[in-house]
């Protein structure tokens, strides 16, 4: 929808410590605690829609300012504090140790993530809107969508998944502090535009995004064996979306003037 969420690496911090922190305080069980981590996603994310379909502020605006404001809340919940795994219930942790058939949990609840975003992008009516507003929001509008709607309700689902991501980030990693997932976006904007994306909307696949994922996770896994500094992983991040972009820029240019010409 030719828009970028900046705010996932905040939405995944906040709703990790705040989860965990309510396993720490209070009775409450495993999964009310998961139902409560997706929906206080759910609820960022609407936030993030409202502010841009409805208020209409540039995307990497709002979002921008929401990551900070994010952030901001979850050292005020913290406090200075971090929840560690001795905390936390057992059957949280277990989360991290559970599989299917010999399969990582994890692994099998990303494949079923991806199957369904894919069916819903390629096989609905939704999904097929999403990219009409990503190639040309003038156009989808003269289709009659609802270009604004169709943009809320992607920041909406976005919002959830960041839920259900912090929801399992504390089982995987354990102790959790203000800091939790700093700096995911970087690596989620690299894989998605390495994945073949188009970072200005109407292209791409989810299978395409989710193997830009595993190609940048195999660079770290390499750079880790092979003990290099972080900054050179980072600097991977970094100049993967410069190069996409400056790609994608470049090719819209020769349409346009081919475009031109044709006329």
């Amino acid at each position: 929808t030719r828009n970028v969420d900046l705010s996932v690496d905040a939405m995944i911090g906040v709703v990790a410590f705040s989860v965990a922190d309510i396993l720490r305080l209070h009775a409450l069980s495993v999964p009310l605690a998961m139902a409560y981590g997706v929906a206080l996603g759910l609820a960022l994310g609407i936030v993030n829609g409202v502010i841009v379909s409805v208020f209409r502020v540039p995307a990497i605006v709002a979002t921008l300012g929401t990551m900070s404001v994010y952030r901001g809340f979850t050292f005020l919940l913290a406090g200075g504090r971090q929840v560690s795994l001795s905390d936390l219930p057992p059957e949280y942790i277990n989360l991290a140790r559970a599989s299917v058939l010999g399969v990582p949990l994890y692994v099998v609840l990303a494949v079923v993530v991806v199957v369904i975003a894919s069916l819903l992008l390629q096989q609905t009516r939704f999904g097929r809107q999403v990219y009409a507003v990503g190639s040309n929001p003038e156009a989808a509008a003269i289709l009659g969508i609802r270009s604004r709607l169709v943009g809320f309700l992607v920041f909406a689902v976005c919002g959830m998944l960041a839920g259900a991501a912090g929801v399992l980030w504390g089982a995987r990693f354990g102790t959790i502090n203000a800091t939790a997932a700093s700096g995911v976006v970087l690596q989620v904007v690299a894989a998605v535009v390495v994945g073949g994306v188009n970072i200005f909307g109407g292209s791409g696949t989810v299978y395409g995004a989710a193997l830009g994922a595993l190609f940048l996770g195999l660079i770290a896994n390499a750079l880790t064996l092979l003990h290099l500094s972080q900054f050179w992983l980072q600097a991977i991040y970094g100049g993967v979306i410069l190069v996409a972009v400056a790609a994608d820029a470049v090719i819209v240019r020769r349409l346009q003037r081919a475009a031109a010409v044709r006329a």
